[in-house]
């Protein structure tokens, strides 16, 4: 029989042994701590990742991974325009982390209704849109088709705009653009979004972008800038550096995170508050298995002495006793995980805890769970715990002698 064999068969025994009245509840007890704490732990990841990636998708949605724009000082929404059929912007999809370009201009105006006026800024899309990152954000209606024969007339409102000014899908919008001369426009609401961002909610509103370009006197060829969309949001600095380097001189190009820094900022602290409270919880768990690990140690005192009167070494006794503990940490990180992934599925499915979306952007607790995530938090916990008790495991079983367990009651 091997020696990893003996140690097995061992461990189950001492598992098993319906004698250790003190410490078999003890044992539940530590199986249902480590799941508490795995639980714990599984929720605050999945739920940081899920918050993390819905506020990124959302902004994304409205702005897009890098901005190319003008580079000059007006950082207002009246632009000076870029010509879109520039060799430099022709060449970006040439980038294999360039996943799609599109086209926009902005226009600020007033929307007026019998009683009500609100300002807002008219976000001019053409055919590059990717509506299917925009879609998520459509509450009401759908989103509008552009064509090369005449501008759509549709519009996009925000939920916000929809419900001070009153309007639905499907209502007549009249707009006026302080201009020399002035102008008006008439839109069909054809969608309402809401992204519970006051950046854009309180702005922005999606129409055809030649309406834009034809208040501002453009050539079909001049847009306010172009948005470009990357494959992988990780790498979005380093393509946001290598597009700003390889675009002309007069033009500059932003990331999301550049151009909305307040926001971006603040979800970096969720990284934080995640860090302090995995220690906190992690350390629960050490002094969790290190309590019932002792507690085990004590009451086996007579068996650990008796195996060393028959020549067993102080090294397999403690192979032994970490193969005990091993086996309390894994069946409290399965229930934790199970009960984690659980609570996290129906939270998906369900939103059973609310948000309020004025305060935290989004009407619900999102949550994601990164397998791979998951994969590392589980193995790191298991490991850190089976380290730490290896050296109370080591020192113990070296202190006891067969004969101090002998007498030992």
């Amino acid at each position: 029989m091997s020696r990893f064999t003996l140690n097995f068969l061992l461990s189950r025994r001492i598992l098993k042994d319906k004698g250790n009245r003190f410490s078999r509840p003890i044992v539940h007890l530590s199986i249902g701590g480590v799941s508490l704490g795995l639980v714990i732990m599984m929720i605050a990841i999945g739920v940081t990742s899920g918050y993390k990636q819905t506020i990124r998708n959302k902004v994304i949605a409205m702005g897009s991974h890098i901005r190319i724009t003008h580079f000059d000082q007006n950082y207002s929404f009246e632009q000076v325009p870029v010509n879109r059929h520039r060799a430099c912007l022709q060449q970006l999809t040439d980038n294999p982390e360039v996943l799609q370009v599109q086209n926009f201009a902005t226009k600020m105006g007033i929307i007026k209704t019998t009683d009500q006026v609100e300002g807002v800024v008219l976000k001019g899309v053409d055919g590059t849109f990717s509506w299917d990152f925009f879609q998520k954000n459509i509450v009401e209606g759908e989103g509008f088709c552009t064509s090369d024969t005449a501008p759509n007339n549709s519009i996009i409102i925000s939920k916000r705009m929809s419900d001070k000014l009153q309007l639905k899908v499907g209502d007549k919008v009249h707009t006026y653009f302080v201009q020399d001369p002035p102008r008006q426009r008439s839109f069909k609401v054809s969608g309402i979004y809401e992204t519970g961002l006051p950046e854009y909610d309180n702005m922005f509103a999606l129409v055809d972008l030649r309406h834009v370009q034809r208040l501002n006197d453009w050539e079909d060829s001049l847009v306010s800038g172009v948005e470009v969309l990357t494959r992988d949001y990780d790498k979005i600095d380093e393509t946001g550096n290598y597009i700003h380097r390889h675009i002309d001189y007069d033009l500059k190009a932003e990331t999301i995170k550049q151009t909305y820094p307040e926001i971006f900022e603040w979800i970096a602290l969720f990284d934080m508050n995640v860090a302090v409270l995995l220690i906190i919880t992690t350390c629960v768990c050490l002094m969790t298995m290190m309590s019932i690990f002792f507690i085990i140690v004590l009451e086996q005192t007579q068996t650990i002495g008796i195996l060393k009167s028959l020549g067993m070494k102080t090294k397999q006794v403690v192979g032994t006793f970490m193969l005990v503990a091993g086996d309390i940490l894994l069946k409290g990180m399965l229930i934790g995980d199970a009960v984690a992934i659980l609570l996290g599925v129906l939270q998906q499915k369900f939103h059973l805890i609310k948000l309020n979306p004025d305060t935290y952007y989004v009407s619900y607790v999102p949550i994601h769970f990164d397998w791979m995530q998951v994969l590392l938090l589980n193995a790191g916990v298991f490991a850190l715990c089976m380290a730490v008790l290896l050296i109370p495991a080591w020192v113990v079983s070296q202190k006891i002698t067969p004969v101090s367990a002998v007498q030992f009651e």
